[in-house]
């Protein structure tokens, strides 16, 4: 780990999430010029499985991900599922439990390590409000999950 890139495929996912509209353009800048693959969206859902499928088909549809590849989706899915864990708690229901979520995610796919050996990692971020499904009740949430492909 001894790079300036080494374990920063986490920090950059969660900037791309976190920062608003136009303001991203130095992690951009940076995921280019290491010519990583990404992408990022929004999604709001009383239900974990719209999350993971609106993930998903952002990560399919911009090229991060081949949804024709086991190793590729399994990856994704279990990194989704990591900061799904993150943002809920620990909980994965929403609307069972009178909780909806409203949130900004990136996924990234990179080479975080030096060595070639280590191969492409994925990370999804999650950030955005969890709580009552009534404007107001709410509250920030982030979420970040990672892993290897």
């Amino acid at each position: 780990m001894g790079n300036e890139k080494s374990a920063r495929i986490g920090r950059l996912s969660l900037w791309l999430a976190m920062l608003d509209e136009g303001e991203e353009g130095p992690v951009l800048h940076q995921l280019e010029s290491l010519a990583w693959r990404y992408c990022q969206g929004r999604v709001g859902a009383m239900e974990p499985q719209k999350i993971v499928a609106a993930i998903e088909t952002a990560a399919k549809r911009h090229g991060v991900v081949d949804g024709g590849l086991y190793r590729d989706m399994h990856a994704l899915y279990h990194a989704i599922l990591e900061a799904v864990h993150g943002v809920t708690r620990g909980q994965m229901e929403l609307g069972d439990l009178l909780r909806t979520a409203g949130l900004r995610f990136a996924v990234v796919r990179g080479t975080p390590y030096e060595g070639p050996k280590e191969g492409e990692w994925i990370a999804v971020a999650l950030y955005g409000t969890i709580g009552a499904p009534v404007r107001g009740f709410e509250h920030e949430a982030v979420g970040l999950g990672i892993n290897h492909i």
